[in-house]
């Protein structure tokens, strides 16, 4: 009897497999997904997502195992554009600012330029590409369950990670950490453990993109639909349950501004879910009448419910670096070695003429488009310690912006951070970005850790594997005065920028677009993401952390999509 049940259920699993194999469609050929000019002014779902990101993504196509569910882009598709597609393009597509660009330029209340993401797949589509799980520590804290979070990050990784080449400026820099005491080597592995190891990526052998998108693959074509270029506008509430403000719909816009509006189908477990970023989700909150009472009536919103804690506790992992200009040809690679230190600070590399070129090329043209008034310091301008080293700076730089000499750059990010700062709306224009201050360095421990994290990635840059990368004659010091000397922000140099590391990390700081937070559990949401004070609304995404997870985000967001998919669904059946 044992034996016909077992037989039964492995037919039974088979079947279904096969049953929703038939259905499944491969990228970028989804059906379910189309501009959003072709919606009808009126649709009904049992779930609507705002937002197509690395969280949004996964959430919709693990929905729609079970129900009804539409997906809100603002952005189009990353696929065809060799921009976002191809490793060697990977700064060209994020300094590109243009109104149509999958990335988003702002520049921080810190005077920090930035990158929001404006494509389905969100960040995925326009990131430096590094794989890796969350500690168990993190696992721990925030009360996942280990189990399903294993099974999530299977998932994800079935689709959109990859083992990276390990080539010759990768080595060396792996090399050079060990060298540097970062110990011990942990060879190729997508956990988050202490000492150097080589972590995944979601570029594949061929150095093309994978997204976010991708996992779209999962989804039931009969059940998902996901519009393009469908900015949301607000989130429509009702007042019908126990006194709390109850989600109903959300109104959104076309690419051709025509109004379109989006209801949840009757039902106690149907909700509008944000999955919009630490930009995004709180953004919308707030354009919906969920936030600080005194701001939301600054800009004329109707206060649906005050909650002061929307747009608090923003925080962006400060990013500081050297580029290292090389006398031989180096591979074109993003973030592949990382050294997590003991202190909390994670350093890694990235090498190619074309990205580095490419990237500072563009960093001055794209600040002068976002901003117009450059912050000058009060202490003096820029220094440099001798002409000399100005010179070697001037060279260096028109060298590498046309392109006659090689090179890569090796940075360090800070684990959390303790830094925070918040996020206030700008504008009442769903297009416009809030305007956000991170407060860089604010916690002293944060700065502590960079200088500990500048002078590791001083030790690998003179350490013996590196060697064959660096330039003869060219000191440690040249390189710090070719950071100081170009325009990475528009924060104010200082004489001491040169000289101090401390101030050198607090004058050069960059983002590496790890910025989370505005919407965190058990501020603004509770451990089920449901948003505190209403019904039938969750932010589902990176705002809800206190702690930017491992050295990269972008796995964990993706595998919480599925986490909380999976979970809903089972709360639903």
């Amino acid at each position: 009897m044992d034996s016909e049940c077992r037989k039964f259920a492995f037919i039974f699993i088979l079947g279904v497999s096969f049953f929703y194999a038939s259905f499944a469609e491969k990228a970028p050929h989804f059906s379910f997904v189309k501009p959003a000019t072709l919606a009808p002014a009126v649709s009904y779902f049992d779930y609507i997502v705002v937002g197509g990101g690395t969280a949004g993504c996964s959430l919709a196509a693990t929905l729609s195992d079970g129900a009804t569910v539409l997906l809100l882009e603002r952005g189009g598709v990353p696929y065809g554009n060799k921009n976002v597609e191809d490793i060697g393009s990977f700064g060209a597509n994020l300094a590109n600012v243009s109104p149509s660009s999958p990335s988003q330029g702002f520049v921080s209340e810190d005077g920090v330029l930035n990158a929001r993401a404006r494509v389905l797949g969100g960040g995925s589509a326009i990131n430096a590409g590094f794989y890796t799980r969350a500690p168990p520590e993190f696992v721990a804290k925030v009360g996942w369950d280990y189990g399903l979070v294993n099974q999530s990050y299977a998932w994800v990784e079935r689709k959109v990670a990859f083992e990276p080449p390990m080539l010759q400026f990768q080595t060396a820099v792996k090399d050079g950490l060990l060298q540097a005491g970062v110990q011990p080597y942990n060879g190729f592995t997508y956990d988050h453990i202490r000492g150097t190891k080589f972590g995944g990526t979601i570029f594949d052998n061929n150095g093309h993109r994978h997204t976010a998108a991708d996992l779209l693959e999962y989804a039931d074509p009969r059940r998902a639909t996901v519009y393009l270029y469908a900015v949301a506008q607000k989130i429509l509430f009702s007042r019908r349950e126990l006194g709390k403000p109850r989600a109903y719909g959300v109104i959104f816009k076309d690419s051709v501004g025509i109004v379109h509006k989006a209801f949840l189908r009757p039902g106690t477990a149907n909700e509008v879910i944000l999955s919009a970023g630490a930009l995004g989700s709180p953004q919308l909150l707030m354009l919906s009448g969920v936030g600080p009472a005194t701001e939301l009536m600054l800009h004329g919103i109707e206060v649906v419910l005050d909650q002061p804690q929307v747009g608090q506790g923003m925080a962006d992992n400060p990013m500081n670096l050297l580029f290292i200009p090389s006398p031989i040809g180096v591979e074109t690679s993003l973030i592949q070695a990382v050294g997590i230190t003991e202190f909390g600070s994670f350093i890694e590399a990235a090498s190619g003429s074309s990205n580095v070129r490419a990237f500072m090329q563009n960093l001055p043209s794209a600040a002068q488009m976002l901003t117009s008034q450059a912050s000058q310091s009060s202490d003096g301008p820029n220094v440099i310690t001798t002409q000399g080293d100005l010179d070697t700076a001037i060279e260096y730089m028109h060298s590498l912006l046309n392109g006659t000499i090689h090179g890569g750059c090796i940075l360090e990010k800070i684990a959390g951070p303790r830094s925070s700062g918040y996020l206030h709306l700008a504008t009442v224009d769903p297009n416009d970005n809030p305007a956000v201050r991170f407060n860089y360095f604010q916690d002293p421990d944060d700065l502590q850790r960079c200088v500990m994290g500048m002078e590791t990635i001083i030790k690998v840059i003179e350490s013996e594997p590196f060697s064959k990368f660096r330039v003869p004659g060219m000191t440690t010091q040249a390189l710090i005065n070719i950071v100081v000397n170009f325009p990475l922000n528009l924060r104010p140099r200082h004489f001491s920028t040169a000289l101090s590391l401390e101030q050198f990390c607090i004058d050069t700081v960059l983002s590496i677009w790890h910025y989370h937070g505005g919407c965190q559990v058990n501020k603004v949401v509770d451990k089920d993401y449901k948003v505190l004070g209403t019904v039938g609304l969750r932010v589902i995404d990176g705002s809800t952390f206190y702690d930017s997870p491992g050295t990269n985000p972008q796995a964990t967001v993706m595998m919480l999509g599925r986490y909380m998919g999976k979970r809903i669904l089972a709360q639903r059946r």
